[in-house]
């Protein structure tokens, strides 16, 4: 199973940090925020990444390279430094993915930071390539940070997300059948929601609620105090 690291975005709220490195480059606890990332998909048996490039965007392979020094292989679908949101860097990058009739791919943000296991992932991208006609994607839900406290959807009780009911936030972890975006826009800037919501009202989306570690990291502050609670923590064991 391949992944796709979204890394292209400007990162305007984490200015000054990212007037001249990438937002996924900010050293948190001692490396780069995107690396934290990489190194869990590792561990999941996730080795083939593709990662987008748009803001500063040579910065990033030029500290990453191939990724053989991570034990991956990483390829890179690039793009202006006004990047293509996050729709029009999946639907880019999907010849890098493997096309429209590949198999089901992992796509995350390159500036979260979580605890969650990828390996997960594994059984949702099988049931999803086993009957893409009854799911097409599946989504990692968490618990609504203080910045976004309207979440995004709910969870019903088989398993499935909703549009109403006791909102969640997206986790900006998901899994999703390359055919859906076969006949979608490339190299041009689109949202993947709400275009996404189209299969989530279809009942083609499964979700799980995720309650461990998980952090958006937008702000200098954020940043600032994630990387002192992981420097602790470090210090103690």
């Amino acid at each position: 199973m391949r992944a796709l690291i979204l890394a292209a975005g400007r990162g305007q709220r984490m200015r000054p940090l990212t007037e001249h490195a990438p937002k996924p480059l900010l050293a948190l606890a001692g490396k780069p925020i995107i690396v934290w990332q990489i190194e869990r998909l590792r561990d999941a048996g996730i080795v083939d990444l593709v990662i987008n490039l748009g803001w500063l965007g040579a910065q990033i392979p030029a500290a990453l390279g191939d990724g053989r020094a991570l034990g991956v292989r990483i390829a890179y679908s690039e793009e202006p430094q006004d990047a293509y949101e996050t729709g029009g860097g999946i639907a880019t990058a999907l010849p890098l993915l493997g096309g429209a009739g590949g198999a089901p791919f992992v796509v995350v943000s390159g500036d979260i930071h979580t605890d969650f296991d990828y390996a997960r992932l594994h059984a949702a991208a099988a049931r999803i390539a086993a009957a893409p006609q009854t799911t097409s994607a599946h989504f990692v839900l968490t618990d609504n940070p203080p910045h976004h406290p309207q979440g995004d959807m709910a969870l019903d009780a088989s398993g499935r997300v909703r549009r109403d009911g006791v909102r969640l936030n997206y986790g900006n972890i998901g899994v999703f059948h390359p055919a859906l975006f076969a006949s979608q826009p490339v190299r041009q800037a689109w949202t993947l929601f709400p275009w996404m919501f189209a299969a989530v009202d279809a009942g083609r989306v499964s979700g799980e609620h995720f309650r461990g570690a998980w952090h958006n990291l937008g702000a200098p502050e954020q940043l600032a105090v994630l990387d002192a609670e992981l420097r602790a923590s470090a210090a103690r064991c």
